[in-house]
């Protein structure tokens, strides 16, 4: 790999550092620390000086021989750029997209901002029946749980329905029909980080994972019976194939569960051994509308309210519909957490469709993207100068070089947003999952430790880090890491080691840290780190 365009720096002084540097343990994995301190009474200049020569080892890695990395550090208080390696190139930034989504989104909707989900009745009321048709609309809301839709059937009920003589009508309008992303890879389709987006639809558990249902497989008592299932929320929508079995005890648990393209059957196969942990995994579903519809028709029936007609998808609401009863989701800035923290995928697409339908009445991807490029422009990032396909990085056409990255997180610094949307940013080692999100097992035991607030980013070859970090004089930094083609499992170490660096160095003396493999690093290494951590149910981050 070749050394990084840095910024200048004394000769003299980067052949010392180069020199000590040399004999460093070169055992990959091996934690280490080397001090280079400036000379008596240099400048600011040339203390900085330092920080390249530092940067520039730890990108010598080995696990990043023949990979790219666009890496750039400023100081947060005057946007002086102290260290730039190949800051132009434009690389997958995987998961680091949703810094773009997310602030455009907290700008332009505002942190205040809330989905409602209605149900509407169309036609004439005779007492408790309404001789005509119940709409449920909905405006994109990521985080409905199948109680949301219950408390709205109550409402319903409230109100004096009790039985409707049309159908159910799904409105699902303010978005459009497309439903996956630009060149998502179709064997994530039944995986929930890919799950289908609609206007409608139902998250299945208080981490918000819209658009998927959760199988629970528990072993039998005995070997040869078949494992028992489990479904939450419980929906006749999905149709569950058991085709495992239960095995002897301490025989190896092989228990797949995956949905069959272009249906909402899920099969379940493999082996679970009697008396192991059950297995459990989050499956999206075929058409998140009717899932919805079919959730409310059950919270419906469960409250008196029949329905006789059938359920219709994708009706628009005519404008004489009476309000029945509504439901509100959280503010935008109490979404942005587990969007964030835990890397919500279908959060980020639900905030692109919803910034194009309020800015330009089309609840789109390109119309939406157009209002992030809108956004980003005014903030003095140049999206001509970056690819943006989706909201939430999983395409693998997104392109983003890290000055990019670098302007943006310098620039909302001054918006009267800016402290919601700091708030949603992974916390390193903060063990609570809300707070330290997918970073809460990394840069633990360092001066990183709950100082560096950072967006990660994992693909299969791609992996990113950006944020900020304040270093050992207090003094805040910004920083992307982005790093592209290496063929290891992880690179996290070196993003870690960059950050670390950052945080034990003061204005007079730059340390470097060595990367290591720990905490979700060593996960990561084992292979499992082509997604983000936060990916993997449960999580290993």
């Amino acid at each position: 790999m070749s050394r990084p365009a840095s910024t200048t720096a004394s000769t003299s002084a980067r052949t010392n550092f180069l020199a000590r540097a040399a004999v460093w343990p070169a055992l990959v994995g091996l934690a280490a620390t080397l001090t280079w301190s400036a000379p008596a009474g240099a400048d600011v200049s040339a203390v900085r000086a330092g920080l390249p020569e530092a940067i520039d080892t730890i990108l010598g890695d080995p696990r990043m021989q023949g990979g790219a990395a666009s890496v750039v550090i400023a100081d947060a208080e005057t946007g002086e750029t102290v260290y730039s390696h190949l800051p132009t190139a434009r690389l997958m930034p995987a998961s680091n997209t949703k810094l773009t989504t997310s602030a455009a989104a907290t700008a332009l909707l505002g942190p205040d901002h809330r989905y409602r989900t209605d149900a509407l009745a169309h036609g004439s009321r005779n007492g408790s029946t309404l001789a005509g048709d119940l709409y449920l609309r909905g405006s994109g809301d990521p985080t409905t749980l199948a109680e949301d839709y219950d408390r709205l059937a109550a409402d319903v009920a409230k109100a004096g329905i009790r039985e409707v003589t049309g159908r159910l009508v799904a409105d699902d309008t303010r978005f459009d029909a497309e439903r996956l992303g630009r060149s998502w890879a179709a064997d994530d389709e039944s995986s929930y980080y890919s799950a289908q987006i609609s206007a409608l639809t139902v998250a299945p558990d208080t981490d918000y994972d819209s658009g998927t249902v959760i199988v629970e497989v528990e072993p039998g008592a005995e070997a040869g019976q078949r494992p028992k299932i489990g479904l939450t929320p419980r929906t006749g929508y999905v149709e569950i194939e058991n085709r495992a079995r239960t095995v002897a005890a301490g025989e190896p648990n092989t228990v797949s569960v995956q949905r069959e393209h272009g249906s909402n059957t899920v099969v379940v196969s493999g082996n679970l051994p009697v008396g192991g942990d059950p297995a459990k995994e989050w499956v999206t579903v075929w058409e998140p509308t009717g899932y919805a519809a079919a959730v409310f028709r059950d919270a419906l029936a469960r409250h008196g309210v029949r329905v006789e007609g059938g359920t219709r998808l994708g009706a628009a609401t005519p404008k004489d519909a009476e309000p029945v009863a509504e439901h509100r989701s959280m503010p935008l800035k109490e979404l942005l957490v587990p969007f964030m923290k835990l890397s919500n995928n279908m959060h980020a697409e639900a905030l692109v469709k919803t910034m194009g339908y309020e800015k330009s009445g089309q609840g789109t991807w390109s119309s939406g993207l157009d209002a992030v490029a809108g956004f980003l422009e005014k903030e003095g990032v140049e999206p001509g100068k970056l690819r943006q396909v989706d909201g939430s990085g999983l395409s693998r056409m997104n392109n983003m070089p890290a000055d990019q990255l670098v302007r943006l997180l310098l620039a909302v610094r001054d918006a009267p947003w800016y402290g919601d949307w700091l708030n949603s940013l992974p916390v390193a080692c903060d063990p609570d999952r809300f707070v330290g999100g997918t970073l809460r097992s990394r840069m633990c035991d360092t001066p990183a430790e709950l100082n560096a607030r950072a967006k990660t980013g994992s693909l299969t070859g791609a992996s990113a880090l950006s944020g900020y970090v304040k270093d050992a004089d207090g003094r805040e930094l910004v920083f992307s890491v982005v790093l592209n083609n290496y063929l290891g499992a992880s690179v996290k170490a070196i993003e870690d080691a960059i950050v670390v660096t950052l945080a034990k160095s003061t204005a007079e003396e730059t340390v470097l840290v060595r990367p290591g493999i720990s905490g979700s690093a060593r996960a990561a290494d084992s292979g499992t780190a082509d997604v983000e951590c936060s990916w993997r149910k449960p999580s290993l981050c």
